[in-house]
């Protein structure tokens, strides 16, 4: 996550306490007493503690943690519909918690948009017609809302079904309504608290997917909250990871899982499949040696002696990938006296973005064993991925160093 991109949200020393003396309940946390203390010696409940975190505009920020974390609570102090005991939420300059009721409710009408687990539809009402429901109790003409309510039906994929009931609809199909009503209230900010969870797993990956869709698309700044560790990594920019009404740890999927901050991030971690978040540029080895077009076959076969190569990749000047040369097709080029590599070099080798997740990589090593190349946008040749260098990540991270150490004699035009 880019440091120095705006902040939406800035949240400072925020703390919530359940209870009829919640000043005691602070007190006794300021001395050190736990959560469980607190709650024996006065019944107060300390939800949150102390909470700092900011949130970049247009970033998907997962707020995850077990039941009775806090997570819930934290998403529903960011527009007040629970008040916080102490603490500054600000958004664009205005500190929420010092609003009055009037301000309140502006601020919550032109920076917030939620949408629950429970769909929360009208039976009676039509697609459109939830759709529209936010701009109408805002006193938005007809003929605008429903145009912007169409326009976000279509968004979510739902047009052609602004005539149907709530009840002609599957479950995702109800969310995308849902998802839809948050959009056309076109608020700066959607919290989503705990969105797809009511769905069944199939739909849930669905939805997840189409949010990330809309995400690229529209960058809306969005805070989710889940208690699905995988739902986290997959739709997370960044997470912040609750227990006991306090953050463990803020990072994005890659730092949750390759860097967990103590042993309960650890445990909570346990049997994540990591290279889901782990990409071909963690796996990614320098390129030993290159050859290119012009180059003679005899030129290129001294090369790959020198740097003990059965293959090596073929580039411009620009480092732009041209394609693949194996050392036996160089050897017969060399016999038959051919000038030049071109007409000898292969395509039939795989290449990848850095961003490309390791655990697609395993399906792409052909039987010869070429190295995967790793290319940027322009097709500029970065580094090569080996079969064991994938293994040694991912032993690495998964503690999985028995499988790395039964493949990792590949042969290359990378480092081994």
């Amino acid at each position: 996550m880019n440091e120095n991109r705006n902040v939406k949200i800035r949240v400072r020393n925020l703390s919530k306490v359940f209870g009829s003396n919640p000043k005691k309940g602070l007190e006794l946390r300021d001395q050190g007493l736990t959560r469980t203390e607190i709650h024996e010696k006065t019944g107060q409940t300390l939800g949150l503690s102390n909470i700092n975190f900011d949130v970049y505009e247009g970033e998907l920020l997962v707020i995850m943690g077990l039941s009775g974390s806090g997570k819930s609570t934290l998403i529903r102090c960011l527009n007040r519909l629970i008040e916080p005991t102490e603490g500054e939420i600000i958004i664009d300059g205005e500190d929420i918690p010092t609003l009055d009721t009037k301000a309140l409710l502006e601020c919550r009408r032109r920076h917030f948009s939620m949408v629950f687990q429970n769909f929360a539809l009208f039976p009676h009402r039509t697609v459109q017609q939830n759709a529209e429901f936010g701009l109408e109790i805002r006193g938005v003409n007809r003929e605008e809302r429903s145009e912007t309510a169409r326009h976000a039906l279509k968004q979510v994929g739902l047009e052609g079904w602004e005539d149907a009931y709530p009840n002609q609809l599957s479950g995702g199909m109800q969310q995308r309504v849902g998802l839809a009503r948050a959009l056309a209230n076109d608020a700066s900010v959607l919290l989503m608290d705990e969105a797809f969870s009511a769905l069944d797993p199939l739909i849930r990956g669905d939805m997840q997917q189409e949010l990330l869709e809309l995400q690229n698309r529209m960058q809306k700044t969005t805070v989710f909250i889940t208690h699905d560790l995988d739902e986290a990594l997959t739709i997370g920019d960044r997470i912040i990871l609750l227990k006991d009404g306090e953050i463990v740890q803020i990072g994005t999927p890659e730092e949750i899982l390759t860097r967990p901050a103590d042993d309960y991030v650890r445990r909570f971690i346990e049997g994540v499949d990591k290279s889901r978040i782990l990409t071909a540029e963690h796996a990614m080895r320098p390129v030993r040696a290159t050859a290119r077009e012009g180059d003679g076959p005899r030129t290129v076969l001294r090369r790959m002696h020198e740097h003990n190569l059965d293959s090596i990749y073929v580039t411009g000047r620009d480092r732009r990938l041209h394609g693949l040369l194996e050392v036996d097709a160089a050897q017969l080029a060399a016999r038959q006296g051919q000038e030049t590599i071109r007409e000898v070099m292969t395509q039939d080798f795989r290449r990848v973005t850095p961003d490309e997740p390791l655990h697609n990589l395993f399906a792409m090593f052909s039987e010869k064993g070429f190295p995967i190349a790793v290319v940027d946008d322009d097709q500029r040749l970065l580094g090569v991925v080996v079969k064991g260098a994938v293994l040694d990540e991912l032993a690495q991270a998964a503690e999985l160093a028995p499988m790395a150490e039964a493949d990792n004699d590949t042969a290359a035009a990378g480092e081994p």
